[in-house]
């Protein structure tokens, strides 16, 4: 709503409280606490005795028009915020039957050209706070390793456990291979994310998910994308630079919806991956909970 509405409403009702309680005091007053001039008035009955200050009555009528003025400005102004709110574009919340209402904007996008630049990750440690990530080392305790022998490339996956959730789906504006519980999740940030910024989500692109493989470098080290539950996203197809601190611009907006849904964002790792995002360790022991995993 306008600032300036409120102000005014404020300033309104303000001034018609303070009419009234200077008008309750007056006649209050007036009765117990007679205003007369006894050389000049006298008792409207007749008997002499002291009578209400025409004065004082007249101030009243007066307060009283100015009240009725200030109440007919409130009202105006109520009409007014209701004209507003009719015309005010509505956002993403729940809708009756439990959907989204779409945002609709109201204007141009003025960022829509700006997605895919490059720009400076502020506060990196920060960026997954409250978010805890489900480390390669935990996964292996929960479902053991994906595939026996890891190597450099990425091969088939063979823990059974974990091949019987794998799917290919699409997804949102990708296609990807995954656990079918990361897929759900990622449908429903997806359809946020098309709903809220329908041009963001025209631009995302993919450049990978499953690969079943050890670290390249480190051989002893399983790959997060081993366990069908992390994937790598872009704008416009442009990779990033990993490790130089740097993402798109678009990429920094997505990770707020798959932050609020339980996904951890690369961009906070020691050595900066913004392109990757992976299921928390929260959301794979919900899945587990649930016996989704």
């Amino acid at each position: 709503m306008d600032k300036r509405i409120i102000a005014a409403i404020i300033g309104v009702m303000a001034l018609i409280v303070v009419g009234l309680g200077v008008l309750i005091f007056v006649q209050v007053r007036g009765p117990s606490v007679p205003i007369y001039d006894s050389d000049t008035f006298t008792d409207d009955s007749g008997g002499g005795g002291p009578s209400i200050d025409s004065g004082a009555r007249i101030e009243i009528e007066k307060l009283r028009q100015q009240i009725e003025v200030l109440e007919e400005e409130l009202k105006r102004m109520q009409g007014e915020i209701l004209r507003i709110e009719s015309t005010r574009a509505p956002s993403t919340a729940p809708a009756p039957d439990g959907g989204l209402t779409p945002f609709v904007p109201d204007g141009d996008n003025q960022i829509v050209d700006s997605y895919a630049k490059v720009v400076l990750i502020a506060a990196r440690r920060e960026l997954n706070k409250g978010v805890e990530i489900a480390t390669p080392r935990y996964l292996e305790s929960i479902f053991g390793k994906p595939r026996a022998n890891l190597t450099s490339n990425c091969e088939p996956m063979t823990n059974e456990r974990l091949a019987s959730k794998l799917r290919v789906a699409e997804v949102g504006p990708i296609r990807v291979q995954m656990l079918q519980p990361a897929i759900d999740s990622l449908a429903g940030v997806f359809e946020k994310i098309r709903l809220t910024d329908p041009d963001l989500y025209d631009r995302i692109n993919t450049s990978g998910s499953l690969c079943v493989r050890h670290i390249r470098g480190a051989p002893n080290s399983t790959s997060t994308h081993a366990f069908g539950l992390s994937l790598d996203l872009n704008i416009d197809g442009r990779l990033d630079t990993l490790g130089d601190g740097r993402t798109q611009l678009g990429l920094t907006i997505l990770a707020d919806f798959f932050r609020d849904a339980g996904w951890y964002w690369g961009a906070g790792f020691s050595r900066e991956d913004s392109m990757h995002f992976e299921a928390s360790k929260s959301l794979v022991e919900q899945w587990i909970a649930e016996g989704k995993l």
